[in-house]
């Protein structure tokens, strides 16, 4: 129920996305996984894209995010085939706002974040099986009432 931390970040296709860009429009999913090339990470965003059809059947915005620097995800984007854009925090700022941030790594926690279109934060969820996490987004963009 609380505001979402804005944000500003350079996403792995060089664009540039902000959280105050959807407020009002869309509600934005952010889903933050520790480090790329790392087999659950693989998994996570692969479960993104082969559920993309469905994410973007909710006109919700879609993201991965980690700590890696933006060529690391660009690399990392690009190996995976990848039709979204994951957001890179090398500086870790936003992610100490959405308190994603494990000391003493400094790699993001594997948490997905459902905010809606007025930027309020609906759910976290903590418990993220790698594997099926593009299906259960859209589950819970359901249960939550974010989308029909």
């Amino acid at each position: 129920g609380d505001p979402a931390p804005d944000f500003t970040l350079k996403g792995s296709d060089g664009k540039t996305y902000s959280l105050a860009d959807f407020k009002g429009k869309q509600a934005v999913v952010i889903a933050w996984f520790p480090k790329a090339f790392t087999g659950g990470c693989t998994a996570e965003c692969k479960s993104f894209r082969e559920n993309s059809a469905l994410l973007k059947g909710t006109n919700v915005a879609y993201f991965t995010a980690s700590t890696d620097d933006q060529k690391t995800n660009a690399d990392f984007a690009k190996s995976l085939d990848l039709d979204y854009p994951i957001l890179c925090d090398p500086d870790r700022k936003v992610g100490m706002a959405y308190g994603v941030v494990a000391a003493p790594t400094g790699f993001a926690k594997r948490w997905t974040f459902y905010i809606d279109k007025d930027g309020v934060i609906r759910e976290i969820d903590k418990m993220i099986k790698t594997g099926q996490a593009g299906k259960d987004a859209v589950a819970k963009l359901k249960t939550l009432g974010i989308v029909n």
